[in-house]
């Protein structure tokens, strides 16, 4: 969970500001790096793991024209390169002394917050006016207008904090019962009670699939 400087740059002239690279940004890096390398498929017989690269595009790219149409389609890069990163980042940390990012808030929360920036901008850029009709429900009393728009409004900005707070509470979640259970099991086999570590063995193996499901 610590994030630890690796290489720190400081400028004379920018005083006590500095620039690091630390352990998360070098996670990062490794996942884009992994990404370009591997999720290529330039076969017209494709190949098994071309295969999978084929399947996941063509998941992505299905729900990216259901819910967006075919003028979202040029979206579609986006949410692809933005679903495989998270996806990395995810099921690398599953493996011993990785760190993860996106068991931090800071990374997940940031993730949120400029994409519904994002969206909102082109929003109002696309629809002008018209976008505002989605803080009113259709058929609503006009008496209720300012409680409804004061609710959808909450409602609109608070998915930033569900959707970056959720995936970092899940996975902060998961990393802490592998700390707790690992070195419960661990002392357990150091103080001879081999026999009773195998229930909190097979809790671990249950938590690790589950996860691999999250």
């Amino acid at each position: 969970f610590n994030i630890v400087s690796l290489i720190t740059i400081r400028a004379p002239f920018l005083g006590d500001f500095a620039v690091s690279f630390t352990n998360s940004s070098l996670m990062m890096l490794s996942v884009i790096t992994v990404f370009w390398l591997l999720f290529k498929g330039e076969r017209i017989i494709p190949t098994r793991w071309q295969l999978v690269i084929e399947l996941i595009h063509s998941v992505i790219r299905t729900m990216v024209r259901d819910n967006l149409g075919k003028e979202g389609a040029k979206y579609f890069p986006f949410v692809l390169c933005l679903f495989i990163f998270i996806v990395l980042l995810n099921v690398f940390g599953l493996f011993p002394y990785v760190f993860t990012p996106t068991v931090h808030i800071i990374v997940t929360f940031g993730l949120s917050l400029s994409i519904l920036i994002g969206v909102t901008i082109i929003g109002l850029f696309n629809f002008r006016t018209n976008f505002m009709s989605l803080f009113m429900p259709g058929g609503a009393p006009l008496a209720l207008a300012p409680f409804l728009v004061l609710i959808e409004t909450i409602s609109y900005m608070s998915r930033a904090i569900s959707l970056g707070v959720r995936l970092a509470a899940n996975l902060s979640a998961g990393h802490l019962l592998f700390a707790i259970l690992s070195g419960f099991t661990f002392d357990m086999l150091t103080n001879g009670l081999a026999l009773l570590s195998i229930f909190p063995m097979l809790i671990m193996i249950f938590i690790t699939l589950l996860e691999m499901a999250v």
